[in-house]
C-alpha cells in the first residue's frame, strides 16, 4: 500500500514525527503535492484546513486528515475526509493505515469517520517514538500544558498535563542535529509540571546536549514568570541563544486575567528587564484585537508594546478564534486607529514582527 503526505508548510515537523512513527510500523509516507492513490494524510490547521478541504473530498484515494483543526472539528472533517485522527497521531496513524491495508473495516480507537468514533484510550509516551527518523526535524522535549489560556488549542489536543521525553532520548537524537533546537510549550518547564519550575531537570539536559543548542527560541518559546536569573544563567552558560521568545499577549491585567493566562503585566516586565540585564534580547508576543479588550486595556496593550520594543522585539499577531477553545466563537475586536498607527511605526522601524492586521 502506497501511503503518501500532503506538503503543507506549518505541518513540517508533525510530518516528521509521524513519518517516524509510520517507519516503525512499516509504513513509508512520501510528501506529494496534491492527493495520490493508495492513501494520502493531511495535517490541518485553522488557515490550511479551508484552503484543502475541498481537495479532501475530491481527491481519487483514500483520505486521512489529523491536525488541531481536524482534531477539534472531527465531525466536520469526517463529512469530507474518510478518516479523522483525532488528537496525537504517533499510536493511532499507524494503527489506522494498518486496518486500511488489512481491509477488515476496523476503526481503530482515535479515529472518527462519518458513522462512527471511539476516543483514544491513552496518551502518547513520547519516549515510545522517535521525535524524527529519516525525515528531519525538531527535537520534541515536552507535550502538554497545564494552563488554560482562552485562545490556545494546545491543553485541548495534548491535555492538561506536561509529559517529557527522557533526557537519553533527547540526547540519541540531538546526537543526528548540527543544531538541537527544541519544541516546547515552555523549554524552561521541562521536568516539571509546568507550573512549578525543576531548573535541575532543565540544567541535567542541558549538560548532556553539546554543540549549538537553542531553548526558548522558535520554534518553542518560554513563559515570562519562568525566566529567572537562575534560568538565565542556564541560557547564558549551556545554549547559543541571544534571543529568548516569551508571551505576554496584553498589556492589562484584567484582560490576561480574562484570558487566564496566569501571569501578570508585571512578570512580563521583570522577564524583559532581566533578559536585557542577561545580555539576551527579549521577543515578546502580543495579540491584539482580543474580544475581552475595550479602549482601556488596548491603549495599556500598546504602552507595553511601545516600551518593550525600547528593549527589544515585539512579534505580534491578531486575535484569531481557534475551534475547541473558550474563545472559539468570539470575533477580534476592531483596533483604534492610534493602535494601527502605532503598530505600522513599530513595524517600518523593524521592532516589531508578525501579522497583526485584522481581516475582515
Amino acid at each position: 500500500m502506497q501511503v503518501h503526505w500532503r506538503r503543507i508548510q506549518a505541518a513540517r515537523n508533525t510530518y516528521a514525527i509521524l513519518a517516524a512513527a509510520c517507519e516503525q510500523a512499516g509504513f513509508t509516507m512520501d510528501l506529494v503535492d496534491r492527493p495520490i492513490p493508495d492513501v494520502t494524510c493531511y495535517s490541518l490547521n485553522s488557515l490550511s484546513a479551508p484552503a484543502l478541504k475541498e481537495e479532501i473530498r475530491t481527491a481519487p484515494c483514500i483520505t486521512i486528515a489529523g491536525g488541531p483543526y481536524a482534531t477539534a472539528c472531527y465531525q466536520e472533517a469526517a463529512t469530507w475526509a474518510d478518516y479523522v485522527v483525532v488528537g496525537e497521531g504517533e499510536h493511532t496513524l499507524p494503527s489506522l493505515l494498518a486496518a486500511i491495508e488489512e481491509g477488515d473495516g476496523r476503526i481503530p480507537s482515535g479515529v472518527a469517520t462519518s458513522d462512527e468514533y471511539t476516543p483514544a484510550r491513552s496518551s502518547v509516551v513520547l519516549d515510545a517514538f522517535p521525535p524524527f527518523s529519516q525525515v528531519k526535524g525538531y527535537i520534541e522535549i515536552s507535550r502538554g500544558c497545564p494552563h488554560r489560556c482562552g485562545y490556545c488549542q494546545t491543553p485541548q489536543i495534548f491535555g492538561h498535563c506536561m509529559r517529557h521525553r527522557s533526557i537519553e532520548a533527547v540526547v540519541r537524537a540531538a546526537e543526528r542535529c548540527r543544531d538541537v533546537r527544541c519544541v516546547t510549550p515552555n523549554a524552561l518547564a521541562y521536568g516539571s509540571d509546568g507550573i512549578h519550575p525543576r531548573l535541575d531537570k532543565v540544567e541535567h539536559l542541558l549538560r548532556r546536549l553539546s554543540g549549538a543548542v537553542y531553548i526558548g527560541t522558535f520554534p518553542s518559546e518560554v513563559r515570562p514568570e519562568f525566566i529567572t536569573p537562575e534560568a538565565l544563567d542556564l541560557i547564558c552558560t549551556y545554549c547559543s541563544n541571544t534571543r529568548l521568545h516569551f508571551g505576554a499577549q496584553s498589556g492589562s491585567d484584567r484582560v490576561l486575567t480574562a484570558l487566564g493566562r496566569g501571569h501578570t503585566v508585571s512578570a512580563v516586565e521583570e522577564a524583559v528587564d532581566l533578559c536585557r540585564e542577561a545580555g539576551i534580547t527579549p521577543v515578546v508576543d502580543m495579540i491584539v484585537g482580543l474580544p475581552c479588550d475595550d479602549d482601556e486595556s488596548e491603549r495599556a496593550t500598546g504602552k507595553l508594546i511601545r516600551w518593550v520594543a525600547d528593549r527589544g522585539i515585539v512579534h505580534a499577531h491578531q486575535f484569531m478564534p481557534l475551534p475547541a477553545t473558550r474563545l472559539a466563537n468570539s470575533a477580534p475586536r476592531p483596533l483604534l486607529p492610534e493602535t494601527v498607527h502605532m503598530l505600522g511605526h513599530l513595524s517600518l522601524t523593524g521592532k516589531l514582527t508578525g501579522s497583526w492586521r485584522i481581516r475582515h
